[in-house]
């Protein structure tokens, strides 16, 4: 085990406090956590208390620090990409939580500023690691749903939400809250370029002015469709997945899967389509040999994020998740933004 990577943690709120903190709890070996800032004082002394850690007000003071040897952004999603641009200028790694940036615009900017440091700039899209994602791509690269032609991706809630997510001045919405990792998701099983978006947004029960209902249907140059919808203003969750294959389909809810597909030991008889005046069917009937079956989501390969990027920054691993797949993220949401009021 090589020495643990130094940290400093940019904004001490529901990410850097809630989610950071807990999820590096028995990784002291890989990582510590030296400095920390954030403007609210009382936040600063929690870190002092816990941690023992420097603590600055401001992050131009915390990436001046020599020890610190990665900069993890967590704050604002305003605040993402001119944060980590800054702290790539100063040559320091860097760990950016979704999103990384408001716009495609602003990704692309950062991507030039990554290009010209002596650092590296990661990427938290963590979800590319939930047990569901990682089982249901499994599945279908089995083959045992056949060809898949369609998948849709839910995430709905009904929350009268009035946080700062809610304002699109400071980066509120569901398209920058969801919907990197999601977008993220349906691109991954996209399995090709996108051809097309087709998308409709709206804010439902949110307060403020940002849309908190997303409706976004993509079809890929292999004319496979992805249908995603986001939403704070549905009472009645849809499946988290819905896989249509050839050969069978798949549902995802509460942590299992069920199954519904053809016996792939038991061939099918050959069918032609008939001319004549059809009889009292609709067709010639037959009986499929259908296994239907529910299982626990339980990928075969599971990953950490953090194992991941202690792996790539101490060893030089590959790092799964690329800069240019977020930049892709972020085309996509500037391309569903274009046009509405959001």
């Amino acid at each position: 085990m090589s020495k643990p990577i130094k940290i400093g943690l940019v904004g001490l709120g529901r990410a850097g406090w809630g989610m950071h903190c807990e999820e590096i709890k028995g990784k002291e070996e890989q990582f510590q956590i030296v400095a920390a800032c954030d403007p609210l004082p009382e936040r600063l002394e929690m870190m002092k208390e816990r941690y023992q850690c420097k603590t600055y007000s401001t992050i131009e003071e915390l990436i001046a620090d020599k020890e610190v040897e990665l900069v993890d952004i967590t704050s604002r999603s305003v605040d993402h990409a001119n944060h980590a641009a800054l702290a790539l200028s100063k040559g320091k790694d860097v760990f950016l939580e979704k999103p990384i940036s408001l716009n495609y615009e602003q990704a692309l900017q950062l991507k030039e500023a990554a290009g010209q440091s002596q650092g590296t700039l990661y990427i938290r899209h963590n979800r590319r690691f939930d047990p569901d994602f990682l089982h249901v791509k499994e599945i279908i690269a089995s083959g045992l749903l056949g060809e898949v032609y369609e998948i849709k991706l839910a995430r709905h809630g009904f929350q009268r939400r009035d946080d700062w997510q809610t304002i699109k001045e400071y980066g509120g919405g569901q398209l920058l809250n969801w919907g990197p990792h999601i977008i993220d998701h349906a691109l991954r099983l996209m399995e090709s370029p996108v051809e097309s978006i087709w998308s409709n947004l709206k804010r439902v029960a949110a307060a403020g002015d940002a849309e908190d209902h997303i409706k976004i249907v993509m079809t890929g140059s292999n004319q496979r469709i992805v249908d995603l919808e986001i939403s704070g203003g549905v009472a009645i969750s849809s499946p988290l997945y819905l896989v249509y294959g050839t050969k069978g389909s798949l549902s995802l809810c509460h942590h299992t899967i069920t199954l519904k597909y053809l016996d792939p030991e038991q061939p099918l008889a050959q069918k032609s389509a008939d001319l004549g005046t059809p009889g009292a069917t609709f067709g010639q009937p037959e009986q499929l040999p259908w296994i239907e079956k529910d299982l626990p989501v339980q990928p075969k390969q599971q990953f950490n994020i953090w194992d991941e990027l202690y792996q790539s920054i101490r060893f030089g691993h590959p790092f799964p998740i690329t800069l240019d797949e977020a930049v892709e993220v972020m085309k996509v949401i500037s391309e569903v933004k274009r046009g509405t009021p959001f």
